[in-house]
């Protein structure tokens, strides 16, 4: 499906912010290789995205695992970039990192000044997201976890108990392909960091 040409939302050149804009907050949604990243940038952002996907080709065999992402042809190369505007001053920017180890590099660049992170799990997968939480750890950089739905059943405390994930950390349920659900992803990330601001200047 060629998202470009069927996306009628407007393209980021034609749809300027408002002239009140004063607060730009940057959100990074990290995660494994074929999680959704793409896909929840996609669905939620009010401008059309601006995306860095390539097409796959045999120089990909034997270095990303696509075992459990079969029909993936599309990966991204650099990053996915969308934007929903909260208020008439602030502006939230989303930025979905690539998957593939040999991206992982730009990864800090992408977490500094960030808001906080979202790391996109697939439950058939939950090693491939070790990684990612041991980076936002490691840099300080506030997170939540979402639990992309790929139609298997799982239970969200199954999937903390095998994240080994801080009880203080939120764990969500969500489906990446739906507004609504990645909406949900949002603001549970923005519950997540009032609470540790209010905690921290109490």
């Amino acid at each position: 499906m060629d998202f470009a040409s069927s996306d009628t939302r407007p393209a980021r050149a034609d749809a300027p912010l408002h002239a009140s804009t004063s607060q730009g907050l940057k959100v990074v949604i990290v995660g494994g290789f074929g999680v959704g990243k793409t896909t929840l940038v996609r669905s939620v952002s009010e401008i059309r995205p601006l995306d860095t996907e390539a097409t796959m080709t045999q120089s990909s065999v034997g270095i990303d695992d696509l075992s459990a992402v079969r029909g993936k042809s599309t990966t991204t190369v650099a990053f996915d970039f969308g934007r929903i505007s909260i208020d008439d001053e602030h502006v939230l920017y989303l930025f979905g990192a690539p998957g593939q180890e040999r991206f992982w590099f730009l990864w800090d660049r992408l977490f500094a000044g960030a808001l906080g992170a979202i790391v996109l799990v697939d439950q058939r997968r939950i090693a491939d997201s070790w990684y990612a939480i041991d980076r936002l750890e490691s840099t300080g950089t506030p997170f939540i976890v979402a639990c992309n739905n790929f139609g298997g059943g799982h239970r969200l405390e199954d999937v903390r108990d095998a994240l080994d994930l801080d009880p203080r950390v939120p764990l969500v349920d969500c489906d990446a392909r739906s507004r609504e659900s990645s909406k949900e992803v949002l603001i549970a990330l923005v519950e997540h960091l009032y609470a540790a601001r209010e905690e921290h200047v109490g």
